[in-house]
Order: C-alpha cells, then structure tokens, then sequence
C-alpha cells in the first residue's frame, strides 16, 4: 500500500477488495475524537467532496458504509497506538489509544486514499475514492519525533510555520522545534523589551552563501512573530498534535538581542553600542556578558515565552559559544572567582544551570544542544546530541535524556548529492539514501542507557535558504525518510529494506505533489533549482561520525 511510515503490521484481506467512500457515507465519531472528525472533513472532505455526515450506528443501515473514530486505550503500542481496519461491506474503522492515535490513523486513512486525497478540492469530481480492505496496526518507535526549522537567519511567515505543520502531521511528526533567536534576528516579540523586535528583528543587509562568499543581497531582511501569532501557531499545532518547542540561545548566538539592548554584551571588552544585528554568517564572538542583569533580563523573556509556549521543555541553544571575551572581561573574571569556578566552561555551565533550576521552578525542562555538557550537565537537563553521537552517548550513560540530531545524518542543509549542480552545497552530501540509515539509538548504549535515547529530530538551518521553496528543496524528500526512521521499528541501519523504501516513494513523490511540495526530483534538481555562482563550503569523502 505503499505507506510511509511504514506500519508495524499490515494484512491486506484480498488484493481486489476494497471499500468505496459515497455521499452517503457517514462519520460516527466516539467521545475524545471531535477534532479528529473536524480535521477529516477539512481535509479529506475538502480533497474527495465527500461530506462525511455526522452520524451513529444505529442509523448508519443506509448509508454508502460508515468512517468510525474511537478512543480505546487498550490498543497497544501507548498513547499513539492506533489500528486501522477496513472491510469492504461496512467501511473504516480507526481506533486509538488516545486522541493522538486516532489522529495519527487518520493520516494513515489520507495515505490509503491515493494522492488525490492530499489536495485541496476534488480534482476529478464525480470519482470514485476506494480504500482497500485491510487491518493496520500501529505505533511509534519515538514519543520525540522532530523538525527542527530555523526561523532566525531567514524569517519564515507564519503561513509558512502552518504548511510545514501540516507537511509534519502528515508524516506523523509531533514536535516542532523553532529557532526564534540567533546573531541575525530575534523573531518573537517580548512585551517588556520591545527594542528586540523594533531593533534586534531587522538586519541591514544578507550574505548570499557562506562566508567566503563575495556576493550580498543589499535589501534589509527581517521579520517576527508576534505573542497573538505565537498562540495560533501553538494553537494549530495542538490540533494536529504537535507540540511547538521554543529556542532562545544564550549565552552565545545572542548578537541580534546585544544590538538591541547592548548592556547585554560585554562592555568592558567591546564597545556593544556599535554592534549591528549580524549580516553574515558563522560562529560569532559577541555573547551575552555573565552578569546579574543578564539572568533577569532572559528570565523576563523566558517568563513571557512560557505564558506562550505551554509544553514540557524549553531550548536555551548553548552551542557555539567562544570564550574569547570572556577570558578578557574583568567581570567575567571576577564572577568566575566570586562562584569558585575553575574556568569559562564552568561559567557557562553555572548559565545553564541557573535556568535549569528556574525552568524546574515552574515546571518545565531545559533542553540545549549538547555544549551543554562542557564544565559538567545541570541535573535536569536533556540534550540535543548535534554534533555526533558522542554527546548524546555521554548524556544517556550519565542518565539524561536525550534527543540525537546528529549533523553528519540529520542536517537537512547539508547538500544532497556530489553532484556540480547541487544549490549552494554545504558540506558532505547526505542523501535519501543515507538520511533512510540513519539509526537514533548508539550501539555503545545497555538497554536502560538506550531509553534515555527519548526521541530524534531533523534539522534545518536556513543561513542559504531565502524561500519557502529552497526549505522545501532541502526538507524533501529526505523528510519523508527521517519520519520513517522516527516513527517505524525498522532493522539495523544496514538490514533496512532500502529498495522497498525507494520504491514506496514513488507514490509518496505523488502524495507530495498534490501536497504542492517543491521537493528535489530523484534526478537532481530542476534547472531552476539550481544557484549557479553561489559557491557554498563542500567537503570531499564520507563525514565522520563522531
């Protein structure tokens, strides 16, 4: 049937039967499953023409079959489990252990409808729309399933945050972690220190390519969010069963919020009433100075962004930071002998760990990439393993939990192939292929190690990506393959059935078609998709798995 992700068990019943979908047909929604229904007829309703009439069993005898919803928590496989049935004579069954069961099995429904279903209005009035008849059963490897989309280097509209939700719902991810702050923008609005949005979220220019590039785009960019935009975002994406995850990075990548507010650098070593929101690209050396004005002001922005963003963790970044300031700043200095530090890790690690205790005060947890670990890991903390695997390895042996998103696998910027044609190619290339091989879970990991191991996520940086349609070039296909990894109980990493993946994905390139998703054709780019003159940072050979 050609699903991605691919289901735990699946029996087709007879390869010619089938069920067929009538005007007549009606939705019998059980208790829990309201929104799921509304989310049907909004989509699948929208792309059949079918009404999908409310209905209950008792006077469902006439209809053109019957489209079930149920909440039954003994479907295994936890809260997402879900089982799909359908029989030819009666119509669909979708059960799950929870809302979000219900929902995930709703997707796969959408998926058994062919690709017409994923558009937006009826492309064939008058059509037939057959399921066939088969019993699904299924659930998630991963409760983290995630995207991460970079919003800070270049601004995405919020139609734009909406489309990619619905692209994750309809590959069964469920978190979608926003980079809202970095050196080149603050894209949330905070109440009480407006200049981050009127200063910190516009830049007067942008480096086209890398660093090394010699070519600017002379416009200014920028753009936010504001807090009412925020709630309807969060809003969507809990409808869809996406939790939204924020991140403001501190102490380093804070460039855009020194420029607004430049007490927040360190003064005594640079003159911060000069810096700029940053145009180029790359690690910076201007970071947040380690003071006590800084802790107030980012719990002020930490309050807000919590009244806005009601899941469990928090990302406060924590990559990147370069100590060089520090290590001349006489305050740094003095606060470092002031806490009995040993050095500037452990001055940042004494960052980290003042918001892991005031994030465990309200009820949250911190998560941050896995620099975190330098000058040692506060007690609650999760990590982002991005670098390698090493520090997720280090994190979940040390009892963290821990998320693996690691570049040399799951860097969706990274080019896609060695190909000369290849849109201003970053480092390695990582393919469909490769991107399908990745496996989450270190071998290095004992069993109770390996549950740490929450979740994995997908990551895109958006340094060289100035349009919807170049995020839709990098995210995909290679998505589409990550949410297999994340969701699906799939062999080693070597074991995998890649030519049955391949395969399945000529009736997903369809699926996306429908969906309007400019992805990279199997082929290599179409000639638009190419940026000729734009020489990127390539490297040659295999990455290294760290």
């Amino acid at each position: 049937m050609d699903l991605i992700p691919t289901p735990s068990h699946t029996a087709v019943y007879s390869a010619d039967a089938s069920f067929t979908l009538g005007p007549r047909t009606v939705l019998v929604t059980g208790p829990g499953t309201e929104e799921v229904a509304q989310w049907l007829r909004a989509t699948v309703g929208a792309a059949t023409g079918l009404p999908f009439a409310p209905g209950d069993l008792p006077t469902a005898a006439g209809a053109d079959g019957v489209v079930r919803l149920a909440v039954d928590e003994t479907v295994p496989g936890g809260p997402e489990g879900y089982r799909v049935t359908v029989d030819p004579a009666s119509g669909v069954r979708i059960t799950g252990a929870s809302p979000a069961g219900v929902f995930w099995g709703a997707q796969t429904f959408r998926q058994l409808l062919g690709a017409d279903a994923f558009r937006r209005a009826p492309a064939a009035p008058g059509r037939a729309w057959q399921v066939p008849a088969c019993h699904l059963t299924d659930a998630p490897r991963f409760g983290w399933r995630g995207f991460m989309l970079d919003v800070a280097r270049h601004f995405m509209p919020k139609d734009v945050v909406f489309r990619y939700l619905d692209l994750m719902a309809a590959h069964k991810l469920n978190v979608l972690h926003l980079h809202l702050t970095d050196d080149q923008g603050w894209r949330v609005e905070i109440r009480r220190y407006p200049r981050l949005t009127e200063v910190g979220a516009w830049r007067e220019r942008t480096k086209v390519g890398l660093r090394e590039s010699p070519l600017w785009d002379e416009r200014p960019h920028g753009g936010y969010y504001t807090q009412a935009d925020i709630r309807e975002i969060v809003a969507y994406a809990a409808r869809l069963h996406i939790t939204v995850v924020p991140e403001v990075d501190i102490p380093g990548h804070s460039q855009a919020a020194i420029a607004a507010y430049p007490e927040l650098g360190n003064a005594d070593v640079v003159d911060t009433t000069e810096l700029k929101v940053l145009t180029s690209w790359g690690v910076n050396p201007n970071v947040l100075a380690p003071t006590d004005h800084v802790l107030r002001f980012y719990e002020g922005v930490f309050t807000e962004l919590l009244d806005l963003f009601p899941g469990t963790f928090f990302h406060i970044g924590g990559d990147e930071c370069p100590k060089e300031q520090w290590r001349q700043s006489a305050t740094a200095t003095s606060r470092i002998a002031e806490l009995g530090l040993k050095d500037e890790d452990e001055l940042q690690s004494w960052i980290i760990r003042h918001f892991d205790r005031w994030l465990a005060e309200r009820g949250r947890r911190l998560i941050g990439w896995d620099e975190i670990l330098e000058g040692g890991l506060a007690p609650g903390a999760a990590v982002s393993s991005w670098q390698g695997y090493a520090g997720g390895i280090a994190a979940a042996q040390a009892g963290h939990d821990v998320v693996m998103c690691p570049q040399t696998h799951v860097y969706l910027d990274w080019r896609q192939s060695e190909s000369p044609d290849e849109p201003v190619p970053i480092a390695h290339a990582r393919t469909l292929e490769d991107v399908y091989r990745f496996e989450p879970v270190p071998p290095q990991l004992t069993p109770d190690q390996a549950r740490h191991v929450i979740g994995t996520q997908a990551n895109i940086w958006t340094e060289v990506m100035d349009s919807v349609r170049v995020l839709d070039y990098m995210a995909f296909p290679r998505l589409a393959a990550f949410a297999e990894v994340a969701w699906s109980d799939l062999p080693a990493s070597d074991e995998r059935d890649w030519a049955d993946f391949e395969r399945r994905m000529g009736a997903h390139y369809a699926r996306l078609d429908a969906l309007g998703v400019e992805y990279r054709p199997a082929g290599g780019p179409l000639p638009w998709q190419r940026r000729p003159g734009v020489t990127g940072r390539p490297k040659d050979g295999p990455p290294p798995i760290v």
